[in-house]
């Protein structure tokens, strides 16, 4: 049985062979594209296709390119500043100059007892 991720895995894959096959056909091939009826078939129109094919990826992947560089400087900006390398090492030295608190008690008749339980034997 495939699991889910591996469903939408394999379903990514098969849409993107798809759309990397119709691509390339609409790009070298566009008369496909008048024999579906799409564009008329004229040489204006396939060279209109061939045009548009290189177009929207090239517009996608740069407005894609902006978002991202969008998205750092966002987070970039809103993100608070660290704090000096001086000051964490103060802290660092601080914690380290502090007494520990006793945690043992001093006397062993002072700490608790565990009690015993009875085992019981098993017939």
């Amino acid at each position: 049985m495939v699991s889910k991720d591996q469903g939408i895995g394999g379903a990514i894959l098969v849409v993107c062979v798809v759309v990397a096959v119709g691509y390339l056909v609409t790009l070298f091939y566009p008369t496909w594209l008048s024999t579906i009826g799409l564009i008329a078939n004229t040489a204006a129109a396939k060279q209109n296709a061939q045009f548009w094919t290189i177009a929207i990826p090239v517009f996608i992947a740069f407005v894609a390119i902006l978002f991202i560089g969008a998205w750092i400087g966002w987070t970039m900006a809103t993100t608070p500043p660290p704090k000096p390398i001086e000051e964490i090492t103060t802290e660092i030295e601080d914690k380290k100059e502090e007494p520990k608190a006793e945690t043992e008690p001093e006397n062993m008749s002072d700490a608790p007892v565990a009690e015993e339980k009875p085992v019981e034997k098993k017939k």
